[in-house]
């Protein structure tokens, strides 16, 4: 099953949404990914690094449960605990996020 995923993102001094098409299982970072939209990574995605924080502005009954290990990575990297990280969220149905520096 497809699900919507809403990018927004600052451009021009505008707000901007990216929607894009993904199967319920796919992160967040292959959202951004698939949109064309940098996503901060340092660890190449093994979820080491906690750099592809997001922000989940709706929706966020559609992602998945945030894991121990996702939970412990942030605070080891001082992430907020509101973000999510990119590359261990998994859609489950309609999102909308944003990170600091679209």
């Amino acid at each position: 099953m497809q699900h919507e995923v809403r990018l927004r993102r600052r451009r021009a001094g505008r707000s901007e949404t990216l929607a894009i098409h993904l199967t319920a299982g796919k992160t967040l970072m292959d959202a951004a990914l698939d949109a064309g939209l940098p996503i901060a990574s340092a660890c190449g995605r093994d979820q080491l690094c906690a750099r592809c924080g997001l922000q989940i502005l709706e929706g966020r009954e559609y992602v998945s449960a945030e894991s121990p290990k996702e939970a412990e990575v942030k605070l080891r990297n001082r992430i907020a605990p509101a973000l999510r990280l990119a590359c261990l969220a998994r859609i489950t149905g309609p999102v909308e996020v944003t990170a600091s520096y679209w």
